[in-house]
């Protein structure tokens, strides 16, 4: 998946079924990018998308 087709929605789905989701919102809101790497990880979500997730998380104009 690359930036230009990136969709959210599905990296939230990927992380509700694992149920993970409530703490990796956690992680996002702390800025805490380890913690949600793990996460994905643990929601199979590929390391392209994961790397994707990162640059949004660590962009200071982004919205999260």
């Amino acid at each position: 998946m690359d930036e230009e087709t990136f969709e959210g929605t599905l990296v939230l789905e990927q992380l509700a079924e694992a149920g993970e989701l409530d703490e990796f919102m956690e992680a996002v809101d702390a800025d805490d990018l380890d913690r949600a790497v793990l996460l994905m990880r643990r929601a199979n979500v590929d390391a392209e998308t994961i790397a994707i997730v990162l640059a949004k998380m660590a962009d200071p104009d982004g919205e999260h």
